[in-house]
């Protein structure tokens, strides 16, 4: 059984204009209380051909955490649309939460995100150059992708991980229900930390 479980994830915000901020509000349990911090990270895929042009739109340090349920909210600015290749700007690509331990991620929500124009005329005959300021973000919120890797947190090593994917619907449109989670490498940027937790009440 894994340590840390999220249990819901609110896509607020969306759809959205492009430039607009991303925010989730996470809700998770911690079973046992970790001696460090949770990374917390939001992804934009720039392409489906490389990482290279993935950006860490922000990360969100959390801890050390006791055991017990908690919220926060990552706010998460709009991805630079000069990093991605002309023509992945508009079009499908995928947003990713992803969460770590000591380094080792243990968890990746990923959503459909799709990126186009508002107005028929553009859409009908979209400009070689894309108007950013034209363009609509709509983040598939009711159709996650969930990734969970085994994760040792505190305790003794255990055998090689073994990723486990699945689909989680959500209630409505924007939100979704998550079982319990459990690790994977991630070395991307580090950014300040954007995220306002609270304790739940039980």
């Amino acid at each position: 059984m894994a340590e840390v479980a999220i249990t819901s994830v609110d896509v607020k915000n969306n759809p959205a204009p492009f430039a607009d901020e991303i925010e989730l509000e996470v809700q998770y349990e911690c079973l046992t209380a970790l001696k460090d911090d949770l990374e917390w990270k939001v992804i934009y895929v720039g392409s489906a051909e490389t990482e290279e042009h993935d950006q860490v739109l922000d990360t969100a340090f959390v801890g050390p955490v006791q055991p017990g349920a908690y919220k926060f909210t990552m706010r998460a600015p709009a991805p630079d649309a000069g990093r991605i290749p002309q023509g992945d700007v508009v079009g499908v690509t995928a947003l990713l939460l992803t969460c770590s331990y000591q380094g080792k991620e243990f968890v990746r929500v990923g959503y459909y995100v799709n990126t186009e124009y508002a107005d028929p005329a553009l859409i009908e005959a979209p400009p070689e150059k894309p108007l950013l300021e034209k363009l609509q973000r709509n983040i598939m919120a009711d159709h996650p992708r969930v990734t969970k890797f085994h994760h040792d947190f505190d305790n003794e090593p255990a055998p090689a991980p073994q990723p486990v994917e699945g689909d989680v619907m959500g209630d409505d449109d924007d939100g979704m229900a998550l079982d319990e989670m459990g690790a994977d490498d991630d070395d991307e940027e580090e950014d300040e930390a954007s995220a306002d937790e609270e304790v739940m009440d039980d």
